[in-house]
């Protein structure tokens, strides 16, 4: 799975690495240990356009009647999101770039769960596969996410047998894309990435909790 990330890049990087045109972000500060219920930077692509704005991490699909859904919708497994009421419609039209320059994910043992930062290469900014959902009742509309994982290349096996799907640049034209929805070009986008491209290295127990938001987060335990 994945249930909580960072994005520390600068915004401009970001922009010039994702050939953002436009954003609606007003304010962009670095995240250190993001988690689920908060609102997460996510590129869509609308009117030829890459489109910079945030998500609420955790979906509602359109049909729901109750918002808390969103609890267990934070990530959908990418081998059967096509057969999932909740995530069939949004992978066919509403698909959607969740930026992120890490991952978090505990590394069990006999004695304890080990904080470990999962990255790309150099700590380059990667996009993870995402779906989105604009979900109305009679007082709001909330614009809401998951997040697509697919099963642990060999690096992520010593540490957890889920890992979010990670786009390959190729691929992440082809996600944003909403006038393709062929099922076969869609899932050859949701392969585990490559072991030899990423890297990871033990974090402090600081981001056990997300309450704890500080750059102390991402730092290497010695």
């Amino acid at each position: 799975m994945c249930g909580r990330f960072s994005l520390t890049t600068e915004l401009d990087v970001l922009l010039e690495r994702f050939q953002i045109e436009q954003t609606s972000i007003e304010e962009y500060v670095p995240r250190f240990n993001i988690a689920p219920t908060q609102q997460i930077a996510a590129v869509i692509r609308a009117d030829q356009v890459n489109r910079l704005g945030t998500l609420r991490w955790g979906l509602i699909p359109f049909w729901a009647k109750d918002p808390s859904i969103s609890n267990k919708l934070i990530n959908a497994r990418s081998e059967t999101a096509d057969q999932k009421a909740s995530f069939k419609h949004a992978l066919e039209k509403r698909r959607c770039l969740i930026l992120s320059d890490g991952f978090y994910e505990w590394k069990r043992t006999k004695n304890r769960k080990i904080p470990m930062r999962i990255q790309v290469r150099n700590g380059e900014p990667f996009a993870m596969a995402g779906l989105w959902e604009k979900w109305n009742d009679s007082n709001s509309t909330i614009y809401t996410c998951t997040i697509l994982t697919t099963e642990a290349n060999e690096l992520m096996k010593e540490i957890h047998n889920r890992m979010p799907v990670i786009l390959t640049r190729e691929a992440e034209a082809i996600w944003l894309d909403s006038s393709i929805n062929d099922l076969n070009k869609l899932k050859n986008c949701m392969h585990s990435f490559p072991s030899a491209e990423m890297n990871a290295y033990e974090v402090s127990t600081l981001v056990n909790s997300p309450k704890n938001e500080k750059a102390e987060c991402i730092l290497p335990v010695n």
